[in-house]
């Protein structure tokens, strides 16, 4: 991207409320693997799919799919039960929500993508790319831990992830009506400075969490961790994974711990730490993770 573009997206770097989608883009709802997966979709090119985390949406790629429309195709999809997604009982391991992710691709004909993936996206996109490495020619994981992983049996060890284990009919009468309460806590703890996560993106998001089943479906995309372990820990008996992988980290969260926990998975691994960053890091430092992906993206094998 020409540099000219990177320093416009430097002014608008922190916007009140979530920035927007380039207008070309068109929404679809895609029936696959028994669920309805919400996809923004738009572009021409290579394609990019992005998985979003917990405490966000898809919404969450707005910079990022502006700095690549021109270029390629983009694909920004809600996790299976969150967004604008439908929000069924079960199905929440991630090997199971990478099939939901192949069955997006499949519908709109996409062979093989590149991946941009953050906190339980990453979780989804190793399942992706271990089930499917003929399908992703890239990788780039941010700020998240991977089940079963490296580090992972002391990172559940710690009182700060007792959310992991959060969740069930009690806890879904606790937070009900009170989502703002629970995601200002992640909000909050998770960034360098949480006034970049700013009101406008506050109320967006607990929105969208307040929905019917929302929050239920949040709850499960942790329950189902042990599952994702096991899963994990069998792929990895099969071999790393071979495509170029980008790990990008806050420095005030997982920053120094991504390129370990990705070379556990990975043979071609980068690793870069976001300066004066926590966890939200397209909230927090947008204009620098777009700079990042973008010129890891572009690169091209010769």
């Amino acid at each position: 991207m020409k540099d000219q573009n990177y320093a416009a997206m430097s002014e608008h770097a922190h916007v009140d409320g979530v920035y927007p989608f380039p207008a070309v883009m068109q929404t679809r709802t895609i029936e696959t693997n028994s669920t309805s997966i919400h996809v923004r979709v738009g572009g021409h090119g290579p394609a990019v799919v992005m998985l979003h985390g917990f405490g966000t949406t898809g919404d969450m790629w707005g910079h990022l799919a502006s700095a690549l429309i021109e270029d390629h195709m983009i694909v920004a999809l809600d996790l299976r039960g969150l967004g604008l997604s439908s929000k069924p009982d079960g199905g929440y391991d991630k090997k199971n929500q990478a099939a939901d992710v192949v069955g997006v691709l499949d519908a709109l004909g996409v062979r093989t993508a590149e991946l941009v993936t953050h906190d339980i996206g990453i979780m989804v996109g190793f399942a992706v790319a271990a089930t499917h490495p003929e399908r992703v020619s890239r990788w780039v994981a941010i700020d998240a831990p991977l089940p079963g992983v490296g580090p992972w049996d002391q990172i559940t060890q710690d009182p700060a992830m007792w959310h992991f284990g959060f969740g069930g009919r009690d806890m879904e009468r606790l937070v009900a009506g009170r989502e703002r309460i629970y995601l200002d806590r992640f909000w909050n703890e998770l960034s360098r400075d949480r006034k970049r996560f700013d009101e406008a993106k506050r109320k967006h998001y607990a929105a969208l969490y307040a929905q019917p089943g929302a929050m239920r479906a949040g709850f499960a995309q942790f329950r189902a961790f042990s599952q994702d372990a096991t899963d994990n820990r069998t792929f990895l008996a099969q071999g790393k994974l071979q495509m170029p992988v980008l790990a990008l980290g806050g420095e005030a969260t997982f920053g120094p711990m991504m390129g370990a926990v990705m070379r556990c998975v990975a043979d071609n691994v980068e690793d870069v730490i976001i300066p004066d960053c926590g966890h939200w890091i397209t909230e927090e430092q947008p204009a620098a993770t777009t700079k990042l992906v973008v010129d890891f993206l572009h690169r091209r094998v010769s």
